[in-house]
């Protein structure tokens, strides 16, 4: 059985109330929060591009067909019957032979590990799906090692209003703990990260992938 080299994930609704008040928001020890002024365009977090991985990668999370056109959701479901998301588009699914789905109407779901390729927009399924309720994943390493970041709360939280204003649905997840603000993307290769330090300095942001490689690649 492969084994998966992972960071913590942290789905955590962010909150979006005080988007308005971004523009006049410090940021990070009192300064003004970047712009395209203090960091180089092609550093800013708009522009962050990460290369796709170059072998597998695995997800998790619920598998939702309406209709013939499947999608992994990653990031929040909506708690409707049937139920709804905003998911990476999936290639090559198959029910055959898949355990543990419901359907209503047009639309089929269920919870998977889902294994494939991943070329920035689309997933492609490369091996059978495994029930989530079976996945035994590897315990993910912490990024910070332990360490407690040192920002407020005013802080990250204004640090985390602007990010969920400029990422929109590319932020899977955005919350505050330990001192840092912890984003959930689809996938970072380190350009997200760099971006994000740049933006708002080193130790403030965390970036983790909802994609992971998968060893032996």
């Amino acid at each position: 059985m492969s084994t998966l080299r992972d960071h913590p994930v942290l789905a955590v609704g962010a909150a979006t109330a005080l988007l308005l008040l971004t523009g006049c928001a410090t940021a990070p020890g009192g300064s003004a929060p970047p712009t395209s002024t203090t960091v180089p365009s092609d550093m800013r977090l708009e522009e962050a591009e990460p290369a796709p991985p170059e072998g597998s990668v695995v997800g998790t999370g619920t598998v939702l067909d309406s209709s013939g056109d499947a999608e992994l959701c990653l990031g929040a479901i909506q708690e409707s019957y049937p139920p709804q998301c905003d998911g990476v588009p999936l290639d090559e699914w198959s029910w055959d032979g898949v355990d543990g789905s419901e359907a209503s109407g047009d639309t089929r779901w269920g919870a998977y590990a889902v294994t494939g390729t991943w070329d920035g927009e689309r997933f492609t399924v490369t091996e059978p799906p495994a029930l989530l309720a079976l996945y035994d994943p590897m315990v993910p390493e912490d990024p910070t090692d332990g360490v407690e970041g040192t920002r407020t709360a005013q802080e990250l939280d204004r640090v985390q209003d602007d990010i969920v204003g400029r990422l929109g649905a590319a932020a899977l997840s955005v919350s505050a703990d330990r001192g840092y603000v912890w984003l959930q993307v689809v996938w970072d290769d380190g350009t997200m990260q760099d971006a994000l330090d740049a933006e708002y300095g080193d130790d403030v942001v965390v970036v983790t992938s909802a994609l992971r490689e998968v060893d032996g690649n």
